[in-house]
C-alpha cells in the first residue's frame, strides 16, 4: 500500500469517528470505504505486471575517488500505462550514494533513464549484485515491488586531479611533454645533446678540446639529462599508514603521490617499478621501458588496503635490490619517522643508499603541528604540547639521521605530498643524481 492508499484509509476512519455526532458522514464514511475497495482493484487489475518492465543498470567500469559519478538505470515499459518507477540498491563498501533511491516517471510503450549520483569514498574493487526496484500505475494505490539479479563491478582509483588542483601537475604534464622531456640544462647531465660555443659561467669541464683546436674557438658541450633511468617506488602499507586526515588515510595520499610521480616519470620515458610491504611483501613489478608502466602501476597500488601489523623494512627492502641492477631513484613513501620505526628504518636504508639514491618521502602530522603551534592555557594543553614537541624531535632525528647517509628527505602535509614529490623528482633529474 503506498502512501495515498494510507491517507484514504484516513479519511474513511475519520468520517466513522465522527459519524455517532454527525450522522451524515456515516454513509459518507460507507461510500468512501467502498470506493477505496474499488479502486483497490481495479489498481490490481490494472497493473502493469512485472514482465512488462524491463529495468538495466548501466555500467561503471572505473571512477576515480571523491570524483561524484552517476549510475544509470536503463527502463523498459512495455504495457499500456504509464507508471512511477523507484530504485533502490544495497549499500557499497566504495561508493556513498547521494540519494535514498533514485524515482522517475516512465510513459506507456516507451523507454527512460534514471540517474543517480554517487561519491566514491575509498579505493579498490566493490560490486554490486541485486537491485531493488518499485513502481505505480497511475492510480498510485498499490506499490509492487522487485528484486532483480544485476551484477555489477567496478573499481576506484586514486583521484590524480586532487593534485592537478593544488600543484597545476597537468601543467607540469604538458611542460615535460612538450619540451621539458629532456631535462636540458648546462653544465648538468651526462648524455650528449649537441655542440655550442662556449660562454661566460660555463664550467670548464664542459670544454670539447677537440672542438676548440677544429674551429678555433672555445667550444662546449651541451648536455641532456639521462632517459630510460630506473625510477622505484616503494610504499609502507603497515599500521603506520592507517590513520586519517581529513576523510583520506595517509596510504590513499601516498598512492595518489606514487602514481602522480609515475606518470612524470613516463613522460621523460624513465622506467617505473613500485613494491607495496607491511610484514610482507604484498605486489611488486620490475622497472619497465614502457610509456604504459604509469598504468600498470595504476593496476598494482589501487586497490592496496593498509594492514594493523608492523613493516618489515629489511625484508621490503632487500626485495627492492633485488630489482635492481644498477643505480636507480627509490622512493620510499612511509611514516617511519618516529623513534621506534624510524630506527628500524634507518638501520635498513643505509646500505640501500651506497648504491642508489633514496627519497624519504613523511606526512607530518597535521595535529602535532597545531599543538606546537599554540601556547597551552590548560594543564592537558600543555600536556598536548609536550608530546608533540617530543614527537616533533623524534622526527627530526630521523630526517638528519637519513641526510646523514645521503638519504634525501620530504617530510610535507599530505594533500601537498603530490606536488613536492614530483619537485623533488624533477630537481633530481635536472642536478643529474641519477
Amino acid at each position: 500500500m503506498t502512501p495515498r492508499w494510507f491517507w484514504l484509509l484516513g479519511a474513511v476512519a475519520a468520517a466513522l469517528a465522527f459519524s455517532p455526532g454527525v450522522r451524515l458522514l456515516l454513509p459518507v464514511a460507507l461510500v468512501m470505504s467502498a470506493g477505496l475497495g474499488i479502486a483497490t482493484l481495479v489498481d490490481l487489475w490494472v497493473g502493469p505486471p512485472r514482465q512488462a518492465l524491463d529495468v538495466v543498470r548501466g555500467p561503471l567500469a572505473s571512477v576515480a575517488l571523491r570524483r561524484p559519478c552517476d549510475l544509470l538505470y536503463d527502463v523498459t515499459n512495455r504495457s499500456g500505462q504509464a507508471i512511477l518507477l523507484g530504485i533502490a540498491e544495497a549499500s557499497a563498501r566504495t561508493l556513498s550514494l547521494h540519494e535514498r533511491e533514485a524515482t522517475g516517471r516512465v510513459g506507456s510503450r516507451s523507454r527512460a533513464t534514471l540517474k543517480r549520483r554517487a561519491t566514491p569514498v575509498a579505493r579498490g574493487r566493490d560490486s554490486f549484485d541485486t537491485l531493488y526496484a518499485w513502481y505505480e500505475n497511475r492510480f498510485g494505490l498499490l506499490r509492487r515491488r522487485m528484486v532483480i539479479p544485476a551484477a555489477l563491478q567496478w573499481r576506484v582509483f586514486p583521484d590524480l586531479s586532487a593534485v592537478e588542483r593544488y600543484g597545476a601537475l597537468h601543467l607540469r604534464s604538458h611542460a615535460v611533454d612538450a619540451g621539458l622531456r629532456a631535462l636540458r640544462r648546462r653544465g648538468v647531465g651526462r648524455e650528449y645533446a649537441s655542440l655550442r660555443e662556449w660562454t661566460t659561467g660555463d664550467s670548464p669541464r664542459d670544454i670539447d678540446w677537440k672542438a676548440t683546436a677544429r674551429r678555433g674557438k672555445l667550444m662546449a658541450i651541451e648536455r641532456e639529462v639521462e632517459r630510460g633511468q630506473n625510477v622505484f617506488i616503494v610504499l609502507d602499507c603497515g599500521r603506520l599508514m592507517t590513520p586519517r586526515v581529513g576523510t583520506l588515510r595517509k596510504l590513499d595520499y601516498a598512492v595518489t603521490a606514487a602514481l602522480s610521480l609515475a606518470s612524470i616519470a613516463s613522460l621523460t620515458s624513465d622506467r617505473v617499478g613500485a613494491l607495496a610491504f607491511a610484514g610482507d611483501v604484498l605486489a611488486a613489478c620490475a622497472p619497465r621501458p614502457s610509456k604504459s608502466s604509469s598504468g600498470q602501476i595504476g593496476e598494482l597500488l589501487y586497490d592496496l588496503e593498509p594492514r594493523f601489523e608492523e613493516s618489515d623494512y629489511a625484508g621490503a627492502l632487500a626485495a627492492v635490490r633485488r630489482y635492481l641492477r644498477k643505480r636507480s631513484l627509490v622512493v620510499l613513501l612511509s611514516d617511519a619517522a618516529g623513534a621506534s620505526a624510524g630506527g628500524a628504518m634507518r638501520s635498513e636504508i643505509g646500505y640501500l643508499a651506497r648504491h642508489h639514491l633514496v627519497v624519504c618521502v613523511f606526512m607530518n602530522d597535521m595535529a602535532v603541528e597545531s599543538a606546537l603551534g599554540s601556547e597551552p592555557q590548560t594543564i592537558d594543553a600543555a600536556y598536548r604540547s609536550a608530546v608533540a614537541l617530543e614527537l616533533d624531535r623524534e622526527r627530526q632525528a630521523t630526517v638528519l639521521a637519513l641526510e646523514r647517509v645521503g638519504v634525501v628527505t620530504i617530510d610535507a602535509p599530505a594533500p601537498t605530498l603530490g606536488v613536492r614529490l614530483i619537485d623533488s623528482y624533477l630537481r633530481v633529474k635536472q642536478r643529474g643524481l641519477i
